[in-house]
């Protein structure tokens, strides 16, 4: 009975307390709510892409960035306030990563492009001695620029304090690798940022259960395994112990 229940209650127990043991970063805008099968069917709100130019002059858009998740903030450089704080955050977060650049990217956007040129985007870059590889100084059309902020990432409501005809505000934005908000978090708390850290790889993992391991197709049939085991290891015990009485 030991042989059984031991591997038994060993599995029970894992399973209860691992259940939960990742904390998936939570979704927050939908665009719409259906039902499928009988359960409810979420369609979540996926940004749309527009153009922008970097800081080097070359066009770009967030679908070149095939399979990275992708921490955003806006800004510009004329900021005297808040955006120098923020780009050496930002800076810090691209130095926790700098041995694993290829599963994120980092995307300033400036709030006042008529400004705000492809060399004064390099020069504030420049001036954080960023990996302008893996980070992103972008410009382009204001108005597309603040439609993507407003309706896309929805700034205005991740800080509602955001003055809709000036996007200025301290959040760093987290967005999957299926374009999807995921979360915004102040990029002067240290808690947050650690936060941020920390649920970047955990969206790679999230990533990864459409393409489950060949272990984990095992998982159901555990319970018969470890009966299994047990029942082996209870026939091996009687046989060795009816030899002894012979």
């Amino acid at each position: 009975m030991l042989a059984i229940l031991l591997p038994l209650t060993g599995y029970w127990i894992v399973k209860y307390y691992s259940k939960d043991a990742v904390r998936i970063p939570p979704h927050y805008f939908y665009d719409s709510v259906g039902v499928s099968d009988g359960k409810p069917d979420t369609t979540w709100h996926k940004i749309k892409s527009i153009n922008f130019t970097n800081q080097f002059g070359k066009k770009v858009s967030l679908d070149d960035l095939h399979g990275k998740i992708i921490v955003m903030d806006f800004f510009f450089t004329r900021c005297p306030s808040i955006c120098p704080g923020l780009a050496k955050n930002m800076k810090r977060l691209q130095d926790s990563f700098t041995k694993n650049d290829s599963i994120v990217q980092f995307v300033s956007i400036t709030v006042d492009p008529v400004h705000d040129s492809v060399d004064q985007l390099r020069k504030f870059a420049d001036r954080f001695n960023v990996n302008h590889d893996s980070w992103w100084f972008l410009t382009g059309d204001r108005k597309e620029i603040y439609d993507f902020a407003l309706n896309e990432i929805r700034a205005n409501i991740a800080d509602v304090n955001v003055d809709t005809a000036f996007v200025h505000t301290e959040n760093f934005f987290l967005i999957d690798t299926n374009h999807v908000v995921r979360g915004w978090y102040n990029g002067f708390d240290s808690a947050k940022q650690k936060q941020l850290v920390e649920d970047i790889p955990t969206l790679l993992l999230e990533r990864n259960r459409k393409s489950p391991s060949i272990l984990r197709e095992f998982i159901p049939y555990l319970p018969v395994i470890f009966i299994g085991i047990g029942i082996v290891i209870f026939a091996m015990a009687y046989m060795s112990n009816k030899r002894k009485r012979n």
